[in-house]
């Protein structure tokens, strides 16, 4: 059978989406992984969204804390708040009790991928932060490390990711993911899925 890797999502204006897909074509182009994107639940209004100018959401499912369990491994993916992870992806987190209770997640490994303002945000911050949520659910870590290789050390650009994941700059919410980047998230996703995929064969 197939290595099920789930992308699970939480973007406001669109940037973690875009990461998000090229997850999942990294992802999908190793053989024996299957692939699927989700998005986790809003916890904010229509009304208060409208307000703050979000874009119609995206048209990947919305997950639920028990499809967790039917993956072999899990990416997840966030804005930062203040350098940690949006208040969105917490609630689903904190959700998850059951899954916790019965550790269903236990020995799954996870990466995550994130998107901030400014450089100094939270490329390193907000994903550190949230490995507490996956130790406690006994997930196995897996960082991208300096797996991407030369193109880490590039000073030519802005550009975002760190050996924690993908990532990149919203800025004001107009710039959008680079070139490079977006070349990170599908190395990023490739390179866990191959992980994802010896764990299960192994077990």
């Amino acid at each position: 059978m197939a290595a099920k890797v789930y992308v699970v999502y939480y973007s406001m204006y669109g940037h973690v989406a875009k990461l998000a897909e090229e997850i999942k074509k990294g992802a999908s182009s190793v053989e024996g992984v299957e692939a699927k994107i989700w998005q986790v639940p809003e916890t904010l209004p229509e009304e208060v969204l409208g307000k703050m100018g979000a874009p119609p959401k995206p048209d990947a499912p919305t997950i639920t804390p028990q499809e967790l369990a039917e993956a072999d491994g899990i990416l997840f993916g966030f804005p930062t708040r203040f350098g940690m992870m949006a208040a969105q992806m917490k609630a689903f987190f904190d959700a998850t009790g059951g899954l916790w209770r019965e550790q269903s997640l236990a020995g799954k490994p996870a990466g995550i991928f994130f998107s901030t303002g400014t450089q100094g945000g939270g490329q390193e911050t907000t994903p550190l932060t949230a490995i507490t949520q996956l130790t406690h659910h006994g997930m196995v870590f897996v960082p991208v490390g300096y797996t991407f290789g030369a193109k880490m050390f590039n000073m030519d650009q802005v550009q975002g990711g760190s050996p924690y994941g993908a990532g990149t700059f919203a800025a004001d919410g107009s710039r959008w993911p680079t070139e490079m980047e977006l070349e990170h998230a599908f190395h990023q996703g490739k390179y866990f899925a191959g992980i994802a995929k010896k764990l299960k064969g192994s077990a």
